[in-house]
């Protein structure tokens, strides 16, 4: 590729970056001139700004979390991806190395990969890192296996999860998901009903029990598919209350818990939430005070009764507090759930 190409490419991903799905949307809220490059250059400065926040989310500073914090450990480099392997091990995709970590925060296997990895899995003992255009596959050891390039050359790759159904890859330029098979053969493009509205790099997915979810997250919505793509249902709506999502683009992060319910995590005002794999909103996990504050969006993971949080530096571990949880909404939900463990 030459400069020229390099250089397009970078302005249309920082654009994308900046929020330029959301102009169309500055225009009909009568956002004038110095607003519009604000929301553009940065979008969390319109939508999040510390002066309004209290009003945003008014019960932010009452929230109680039935979480507490087990344990904690810095990382060298900033955290661009997570898995927790079956044994509980930590794997970290950071800026040019991929390291795993026992829970307490010991390196225990390290080795550099390529710069630039946005995400990683991990299935079959296989190691999955997806880059804007392309995806790598490494063995537990930092062995290389092979991979693929991108369907397109205009693809900018933001988050996938790999299971059996196949590979499910959200592209941030064509607002879509690109389901590979697991040997790297297009299977199709994924088009959502209501389209996808994709203001930044907020286009999480993740699987749970053979289905795909995925946010809409300029539609403040998580939609749901079947392994073969087809879209089977919806939930969620703006808003900073409890059970919505606010902001320009939220929900960005997905994953399920051990009793198959989904875990979202929103930037901005970042904090975790639990549903119910039909939208019913169950409780707030852990807010922005628990979680340790800024703006961007916590990647997180469960194993066991464990919720495993990363965010820029730093991963931290919290688990169920039934002390702590007794006039939460977590404390009396009767769903089943193994996180639930009294400590």
């Amino acid at each position: 590729m030459d400069n020229n190409d390099d250089d397009k490419k970078i302005t249309r991903r920082g654009f994308l970056k900046a929020g330029g799905s959301v102009l169309f949307g500055a225009g009909v809220a009568g956002v004038a001139g110095r607003s519009v490059w604000k929301m553009l250059t940065n979008p969390d400065d319109i939508f999040y700004n510390k002066e309004s926040d209290k009003k945003k989310v008014p019960d932010a500073e009452q929230l109680v979390s039935p979480y507490r914090l087990t344990g904690a450990f810095e990382v060298p480099g900033v955290i661009s991806g997570m898995e927790v392997l079956p044994d509980g091990h930590i794997l970290l995709a950071m800026a040019t190395s991929v390291s795993i970590y026992s829970a307490t925060g010991s390196l225990t296997e390290n080795f550099k990969v390529p710069g630039g990895a946005r995400d990683v899995a991990v299935y079959r003992d296989r190691i999955y890192l997806l880059y804007p255009d392309r995806i790598e596959i490494y063995g537990k050891h930092g062995e290389e296996l092979g991979g693929w390039k991108a369907c397109s050359d205009d693809a900018d790759y933001c988050f996938f999860t790999v299971f059996s159904g196949g590979v499910f890859v959200t592209d941030a330029s064509a607002k879509n998901i690109c389901k590979y098979n697991l040997d790297g053969t297009l299977a199709r493009f994924i088009n959502s009903p209501k389209g996808f509205v994709v203001p930044s790099y907020s286009f999480g997915i993740t699987n749970i029990g053979g289905k795909v979810f995925c946010s809409n997250p300029g539609r403040h919505v998580v939609e749901q598919y079947d392994a073969d793509g087809n879209f089977i249902a919806s939930f969620g709506e703006p808003g900073a209350g409890a059970g919505q999502f606010c902001g320009c683009c939220n929900p960005v992060q997905l994953t399920g818990n051990n009793a198959g319910e989904l875990l979202t995590s929103e930037k901005g005002i970042p904090r975790i939430s639990c549903y119910s794999l039909n939208g019913t909103f169950r409780s707030i996990l852990l807010d922005t005070t628990a979680l340790g504050g800024g703006n961007d969006a916590y990647e997180m993971r469960v194993f066991k009764d464990r919720l495993i949080v990363a965010g820029h530096k730093r991963v931290s571990v919290f688990q169920y507090d039934d002390r702590m949880a007794a006039d939460t909404l977590c404390g009396s939900c009767t769903a089943p759930c193994p996180m639930k463990v009294t400590v």
